[in-house]
């Protein structure tokens, strides 16, 4: 197993990020929170699982070990594949999933695109006991990617909408869902400049699914 990458990141696109390795470029697949961390010309370094199919070797890439390991562990109820799981992890983080399933909390795991209301009891079922507590993660080791703090304001309006495209929602939905957002953040915030600009994208994206789910 590839635990970890280390090094340049020569690309990045909605789907994933080219990480330069030895003078390899590899290919990660990876959610658009993890993205956000990422810069292109920058180092990083990202935690990695690599899914061995017959006809494919993909890498997928977290920004904690933590979510690297419940991407795994997601993979063990049925009916969830790699896909299925980055897309849980795009709409949850790690802590947010254990509260979800300790509580049965059906409904929170249906705004998951794909997964219906007799997948959520399934995966209830089939995990309870097995992701642990909130907070009994790693959310710290594994030494995310350069901090956004410390990179500049992430582009999240474009990371959040290429991550609800992604998921499955049509750009016009995905627009009125930031729309939405960047209102909420107004009234928070007084003008969608100050709070909006170092706004990070995991949780926009989070607040942009709420939005959907709701209509």
């Amino acid at each position: 197993m590839i635990s970890h990458l280390a090094g340049t990141v020569a690309a990045i696109s909605p789907e994933g990020a080219v990480i330069e390795v030895g003078g390899v470029g590899l290919l990660v697949q990876c959610t658009p929170g993890t993205l956000a961390t990422l810069r292109a010309g920058e180092r990083a370094r990202v935690a990695t699982s690599l899914v061995v199919r017959e006809d494919a070797l993909t890498l997928f890439g977290f920004a904690t070990d933590d979510e690297r390991d419940v991407f795994v562990l997601l993979q063990t109820a049925s009916g969830v594949g790699p896909r299925l799981a980055l897309a849980m992890l795009a709409v949850f983080t790690p802590d947010a999933l254990r509260r979800a399933v300790l509580s049965e909390d059906v409904t929170a795991l249906t705004r998951v695109p794909g997964i219906g209301r007799k997948g959520a009891q399934r995966i209830v079922l089939e995990l309870a006991g097995r992701l642990g507590a909130p907070g009994t993660g790693s959310p710290g080791d594994g030494g995310s990617a350069v901090p956004s703090r410390l990179a500049g304001p992430p582009p999240w309006r474009e990371q959040v909408r290429a991550g609800l495209v992604n998921l499955g929602w049509q750009a016009r939905e995905a627009d009125q869902a930031i729309a939405a957002v960047e209102a909420d953040l107004a009234d928070t915030n007084g003008a969608v400049g100050s709070g909006a600009a170092g706004a990070d994208a995991a949780a926009m994206l989070r607040a942009a699914l709420r939005k959907l789910s709701r209509t």
